[in-house]
């Protein structure tokens, strides 16, 4: 009707000519069937859990967009495949993005409500565990490009948990951790010392070579020159004027510094000399061996047990902060990721955000004059704060570069150490940048991103609060 009837003919015409056959598109431009306009639906099956799920992961909230859209499906059944969630997928282009995830997570729904196919049902679910599970970083940052807020992360971790129900032996294992997580910490820390005692003894060529291969061949996770040393941090309450809740990580509790680091102390340590000179008191929960945020059991699945550390937490938190009184700051941003998300009661910050918001008035910025990278976590780009520590790092050298198509840096908790691949390709544009550039350390703040960062980029990363506590003198007011 548009084109006209004469002109409608001769395009007919002219498009017989070049394609005889009807194969170039078939039916989209001319189409004499008046039913078209309802045929050929592309399948969008529903992606389905059980109540058990839903059980475990209804309290959990994520950037405002539940895991669970209505009782039986996901927020997952929202998407339209569209790919504008691919840009801030760390690893589409190297095994499967976020909506291929969806795509084929819904052939996998498909045929399980259908019956049929059983042996391509099994064979699909095999071939999704690498591709699919193990190499998704669940960081949530698809979320921040796609229309309808999908996290395909949160998608990964009710996959990862249909894995381990309760009573499987992971599961298993991950409760026996939460019951007893001070004592799996201390277990941690022979661990550390061995890895540095093989590097201090057979190299670092010789000690990557090992454990390339035992990893290759046993999946054992790999060493890295970035690995820390063991540390132990024994709280000590400081006294000054204005009060904090300090909870250091589990990861900054444990992991003290790599063998070659431009650093002299741990960074609890740090951060406690740097509230100091900011003129804080600082406070620290009960029992803080035994406290964690949730975010390890949370990447495995684990979302019952994630929410009962969470919950143990708080009431430490609430009890410290006087309910709510002080404000808490965690030195971790993924970990403080979580907290936020379900912990609503208390003011909650990460370092970067923390010494800006309360630090930032009362020390005297002195800025170096030489090139710096920031990397700004998925944890911080999702609570909005990247601004943040692009900011604080400006007040602190005249040369701050955030490197360009750097999101997701793959690390992902652990997986850097079990999948370093996906660290690799996620920072494969790092190091161009960062030579180009003649940058010779790197700031961020979550440490097994800086670990990551500090393997594949050629310089150094460590916390922002290293370069603030550099930069920085207190105010003769602070003193005072």
């Amino acid at each position: 009707y548009e084109w006209g009837d004469a002109a409608y003919e001769k395009m007919k015409a002219i498009k017989a000519l070049f394609d005889p056959k009807g194969l170039l598109n078939p039916g989209v431009i001319f189409n004499d069937d008046p039913q078209c306009h309802i045929k050929n639906f592309k399948p969008l099956p529903l992606l389905e859990v059980t109540s058990d799920k839903l059980q475990a992961t209804s309290t959990m909230q994520h950037d405002g967009a539940a895991l669970v859209a209505h009782s039986s499906s996901l927020v997952a059944n929202k998407c339209i495949e569209c790919g504008f969630c691919e840009v801030n997928c760390l690893s589409c282009g190297f095994t499967l993005s976020s909506r291929q995830r969806i795509v084929v997570q819904r052939e996998i729904s498909r045929l399980k409500q259908s019956g049929k196919e059983p042996e391509r049902l099994a064979l699909l679910q095999k071939q999704y565990r690498y591709p699919g599970n193990q190499t998704c970083a669940g960081d949530g940052l698809c979320s921040m490009s796609c229309p309808m807020g999908i996290n395909t992360g949160d998608l990964t971790h009710i996959i990862r948990q249909e894995l381990l129900p309760p009573g499987s032996f992971g599961y298993k294992v991950g409760d026996f951790a939460a019951n007893h997580f001070a004592g799996i910490k201390s277990a941690l820390r022979p661990v550390l010392s061995l890895a540095n005692f093989g590097h201090s003894v057979l190299g670092t060529k010789t000690m990557s070579s090992i454990t390339k291969g035992m990893h290759n061949a046993l999946g054992i996770p790999l060493w890295t020159p970035a690995m820390p040393k063991p540390y132990k941090f024994k709280p000590k309450e400081l006294k000054a004027g204005n009060k904090v809740v300090y909870f250091p990580s589990c990861i900054n509790q444990t992991m003290g510094l790599p063998k070659k680091s431009p650093v002299e102390q741990p960074l609890v340590n740090k951060m406690i000399a740097l509230l100091q000179k900011g003129g804080y008191e600082v406070i620290f929960p009960k029992n803080m061996e035994k406290l964690c945020c949730g975010t390890i059991w949370e990447s495995k699945g684990m979302l019952d047990i994630a929410n009962r550390k969470t919950a143990e937490l708080e009431a430490a938190l609430w009890e410290a902060s006087e309910e709510g009184k002080y404000p808490v700051l965690c030195d971790q941003s993924p970990c403080l990721h979580r907290m936020r998300s379900t912990i609503q009661k208390m003011k909650l910050y990460e370092p970067a955000e923390f010494i800006y918001t309360f630090l930032r008035d009362k020390l005297s910025f002195t800025p170096i004059d030489r090139p710096i990278a920031v990397h700004i976590t998925c944890s911080m780009r999702k609570m909005g704060l990247a601004d943040t520590i692009i900011a604080l790092a400006q007040l602190c050298s005249t040369k701050v570069i955030v490197p360009e198509e750097v999101g997701c840096c793959g690390f992902a908790g652990d997986r850097g150490f079990t999948y370093p691949e996906l660290n690799t390709y996620a920072l494969r544009k790092l190091r161009p940048q960062i030579e180009a550039a003649g940058i010779g350390i790197g700031y961020s703040n979550s440490r097994t991103c800086e670990i990551g960062l500090t393997t594949n980029s050629g310089i150094p990363y460590v916390s922002i609060a290293y370069l603030v506590d550099q930069c920085t003198q207190p105010l003769t007011t602070t003193q005072d």
